[in-house]
């Protein structure tokens, strides 16, 4: 079976070419209460103009890659945020998905885990440039793999040579498929990932592993005493007052509150698959979140707006390096948990994004506070799939 490798949750993703018929649904919604406000009758008139083409672009990105449906949520430069749907909420109904759902973030996960883990560095628990040892002594060996030479910032920025754990999971278990109801235990992860040679010397190269973040949560648990779910609802859910934003309870294979159903396929013409229901154990500290597009762009603004971390740890947090093949798009740089790339319309977009399966979602914010993040229910099978998602965001910023 041919893979692409991706930002993830899982990172990994059947290539297929299967198009599953959908029509897309025009359903805006108001994200929050400034998109209720009163405005002068040109004001509206654009603002009619402007949610029109996000509707169009919503509509386009779902007929013409196939994917069963899309979830939009954009914030423009005068501070309105309005979130659009596209598609079924259900392959082979008609049903409009609900504007409030809940979807499976995956990898945007890591920007929570390396939240936490910066708030311990800013109150004196953790040294960004200390070795993994410090905190987890012993922990980390294996075939070169030794976590006396691999540091915190070097997890965090995907810099520490580690190899992945998730397809060496998934081809154990025979499929995405055959494994979306098991549930493993870090420790689990973190064995296979142990049992494979080190990719290379730490702080030489960037490559992108689910390994490194499920090390950060081992991490935090051990210097705080407390679970990672618990520390990411604690201290970034909470303050933030993301309310459709939470950690699954072990076992917990079920989305709570309104959702769409997500798909999967695994192979070449293969049809669509329901994997609505499923265990996240799989991606734990780097993968594990049920959130929405709108929970998303709010914790985006939170964390570059200084809510979550002091201004100079948050401007580590932002000192990217190159991260080739971190997307379908060229020129992202990755730094400590979150990412950057120049866009086209010449501002820096600051995000992740995710893949889990049943889900993908790709979210970008920029400095002058617009943003826009986007769920597509199909775990894309191609990276041309990949990057209409990830242009679609890209075009939604750039016209807000």
């Amino acid at each position: 079976m041919s893979r692409i490798r991706t930002r993830s949750g899982l990172r990994t993703a059947a290539l297929a070419t299967t198009l599953v018929g959908v029509t897309a649904t025009l359903v805006p919604a108001t994200g929050v209460a400034a998109a209720d406000t009163w405005t002068p009758a040109s004001a509206s008139v654009h603002a009619k103009d402007a949610a029109g083409r996000v509707q169009q672009r919503l509509d386009e990105l779902v007929s013409e890659t196939g994917l069963p449906g899309a979830i939009a949520t954009v914030k423009d430069s005068r501070g309105r945020t309005r979130t659009y749907v596209a598609g079924t909420a259900r392959i082979g109904t008609d049903q409009a998905i609900d504007p409030d759902s809940r979807v499976r973030v995956a990898s945007n996960t890591k920007m929570f885990t390396a939240t936490v883990v910066l708030q311990l560095v800013a109150e004196g628990d953790v040294e960004l440039d200390r070795p993994v040892e410090t905190y987890l002594p012993g922990l980390v060996r294996g075939s070169g793999n030794d976590g006396r030479r691999i540091t915190v910032r070097q997890l965090l920025q995907q810099q520490s040579g580690l190899p992945d754990y998730d397809s060496l999971v998934i081809e154990a278990g025979g499929s995405m498929d055959a494994v979306k109801h098991t549930y493993f235990e870090p420790h689990e992860l973190l064995d296979a990932a142990l049992a494979e040679r080190r990719e290379f010397r730490p702080g030489t190269k960037w490559a992108y592993s689910n390994t490194n973040y499920v090390v950060l949560g081992m991490l935090a648990q051990k210097v705080t005493g407390r679970p990672i779910g618990e520390l990411i609802t604690r201290r970034v859910i909470e303050p933030l007052g993301l309310t459709d934003t939470y950690w699954p309870r072990v076992g917990e294979q079920r989305l709570r509150g309104p959702h769409p159903h997500g798909y999967l396929a695994e192979a070449p013409d293969a049809p669509w698959t329901d994997a609505t229901r499923m265990d996240p154990s799989l991606g734990w500290a780097a993968g594990q979140l049920v959130s929405t597009p709108g929970d998303l762009g709010r914790f985006m603004e939170g964390l570059l707006g200084g809510e979550l971390l002091p201004r100079d740890v948050l401007a580590e947090m932002r000192k990217g390096v190159r991260a080739p093949g971190f997307d379908a798009e060229p020129g992202w740089r990755y730094g400590l948990g979150l990412a950057s790339r120049e866009l086209g319309c010449g501002v820096t977009g600051w995000g992740h994004g995710g893949d889990i399966q049943g889900f993908e979602t790709r979210n970008l914010i920029t400095d002058d506070g617009r943003w826009a993040a986007v769920a597509v229910t199909g775990l894309p099978t191609s990276l041309e799939m990949v990057a209409a998602v990830s242009g679609t965001v890209e075009d939604l910023v750039c016209a807000s």
